[in-house]
């Protein structure tokens, strides 16, 4: 028997549906249990800030868990550089306050609002004056993946049959089609999330857990233990098998 680890997809600001998962984690496996979140804490939601303090809180308090780089998390993090970065892998019409993509959400948890006619240069000033130093640091040293136990935990994916050392964060954080559509086994069991599925779904070679919180569906979470994999439910596991 080995211990289970725990994974949670992405959050986008819903604090309370991740105090939901996390405690069906705690009923399950106990406040030790050991939780890897995939990524994309932020965005869309209406309490980014929130999502933050409330993981930021449970590693000061010497939780066992990891946190992996999710693209709207990196998004954040290069607007708050002195000078906000742009990531390259959006198309160019999209930016990262766009309505879309849930920047402006973001920046409201931390009270800042603006209106339409707000120029970049006075949002960035207002943001790098109030979002927590801490913040930015914590998601500045996010890493993108974390093995254990012949799993692979990312946020997107991977490329397939590329040795993980050569992957680019690019797509580890951004990768859709090549990776969704690669039907092979890896050299692990890839666990992820940011393409939006309508269940926590099994394909033999990876587990998507994004469920699509940031469109107002459920946050997911799951348990593997000895080469199991369970979704996590209010009433409490439920065996997550390989899609036929």
């Amino acid at each position: 028997m080995t211990s289970p680890i725990y994974a949670i997809g992405d959050i986008h600001g819903y604090l309370d549906k991740l105090e939901e998962v996390m405690d069906q984690i705690v009923a399950d496996g106990g406040p030790d249990a050991e939780v890897v979140f995939l990524g994309d804490l932020v965005d869309r939601g209406p309490d980014s800030k929130g999502v933050i303090d409330f993981v930021l809180n449970g590693l000061k308090q010497g939780r066992n868990w990891t946190v992996l780089n999710g693209n709207h998390d990196r998004m954040f993090r290069y607007f708050m550089e002195p000078s906000p970065r742009v990531d390259m892998r959006l198309r160019p019409d999209l930016y990262w306050l766009h309505e879309r993509l849930g920047g402006r959400e973001t920046l409201a948890s931390y009270g800042l609002h603006f209106g339409a006619e707000a120029r970049l240069s006075e949002i960035h000033a207002a943001a790098r004056a109030t979002v927590p130093a801490e913040h930015v640091a914590f998601l500045t040293k996010l890493p993108y993946t974390e093995q254990s136990k012949g799993l692979l935990f990312v946020h997107a994916g991977i490329v397939p049959e590329v040795p993980l050392a050569d992957q680019s964060n690019d797509d580890l954080c951004w990768i859709r089609d090549d990776f969704l559509s690669y039907l092979q086994p890896h050299p692990w069991l890839v666990v992820h999330g940011h393409t939006p599925v309508e269940h926590a779904s099994h394909h033999g070679n990876r587990v998507n857990l994004d469920t699509g919180a940031g469109y107002g569906r459920p946050v997911s979470a799951a348990v593997f233990e000895d080469g199991r994999v369970w979704s996590l439910q209010p009433e409490g596991r439920q065996e997550l098998l390989p899609n036929p």
